[in-house]
């Protein structure tokens, strides 16, 4: 029969089809106490059978018309007549995807029988028959009804998948991440020729801590100054702008015994310490450093009353 010679290769595919399946589901699927993912593993794979089986039968039913039709055609052309339906064939034993076709996918009442089921409605020449639904839709739609359940309980009643609401959550939250990794992109990809003051206080106290933890040895903790310069005067010795500052605190000054901060402070943290210590400037604070530099004044200032920051 046509069935089996293709039948290794159906048993190939389904083996496939449920073994990726079941990797699927298991991996999409929590395992809970209750056993629940297991439950839904073998739904999941019966529903991946059910559907094989249906693709068994169209592609058995599409071999054995198209089998047919080219016997016809073959007899036709050699003048060949082929039996009737009703002429005596001796019985040939079924296999199983030919019983499996005619019990689930073929017509209950065969085309040749449609004129015992003829209703008396005709419109045009075009006759309304009394038949019942294929069997291959009705149970098509049986397994959509299963799946809509499975899906339903998973989804909805079960309280093991994500709703839409949940969904929803899930992405705002995932679009947060993704805004606050962008906006860190940005910060540090500060340099010192966009560098720019921050005012906003929290960005400030940032600033602040990490002075006292890594500024505060040689500069005091409120920038008075000790082995390295004061930063509550005017005076300033590589210059007191924004850029100026964050340029040092960059690249260090080596020979002053200032170290370069790049490789342990991210841009956007440079910013904010130096942001920071421009605050400091008029504090005066107990026991300040002489003044050493010059004192330094913003040219780019467009008031005179500007603030010169340190």
């Amino acid at each position: 029969m046509t069935s089996k010679k293709y039948l290794p290769t159906f048993l190939l595919l389904l083996a496939s089809i449920t073994t990726s399946w079941g990797q699927a589901v298991t991996t999409a699927v929590p395992n809970n106490a209750d056993g629940f993912s297991n439950i839904m593993t073998t739904a999941f794979l019966i529903a991946a059978v059910l559907l094989f089986i249906v693709v068994i039968a169209v592609v058995v039913r599409t071999n054995a018309l198209l089998t047919k039709h080219l016997i016809n055609l073959e007899s036709e052309k050699h003048g060949i007549l082929m039996p009737t339906e009703s002429a005596e064939l001796r019985p040939v034993e079924e296999d199983f995807f030919t019983r499996l076709r005619k019990k689930y996918w073929e017509d209950p009442i065969p085309r040749e029988m449609e004129g015992e089921i003829t209703l008396d409605h005709n419109y045009d020449g075009i006759r309304e028959l009394d038949n019942h639904l294929p069997p291959w839709w009705v149970n098509m739609f049986i397994l959509t009804i299963l799946w809509a359940i499975g899906y339903m309980w998973y989804y909805h009643w079960g309280g093991n998948g994500l709703n839409q609401a949940d969904e929803y959550k899930q992405d705002v939250a995932t679009a947060k991440k993704e805004i606050a990794m962008a906006l860190a992109g940005k910060a540090n990809a500060v340099d010192e020729s966009n560098v720019s003051v921050v005012t906003d206080a929290g960005a400030l106290g940032e600033g602040e801590l990490i002075f006292k933890n890594v500024c505060a040895a040689c500069h005091g903790q409120k920038g008075e100054g000790t082995v390295g310069p004061n930063f509550t005067d005017e005076y300033w010795i590589h210059g007191g702008g924004i850029k100026d500052l964050f340029k040092t605190i960059k690249y260090g000054v080596p020979d002053k015994g200032m170290i370069a901060w790049s490789s342990q402070l991210k841009p956007s943290d440079m910013q904010k310490v130096a942001s920071y210590i421009l605050t400091l400037k008029g504090t005066n604070p107990p026991n300040p450093k002489a003044p050493q530099g010059v004192i330094w004044k913003d040219e780019a200032a467009a008031a005179p009353d500007s603030v010169g920051v340190k």
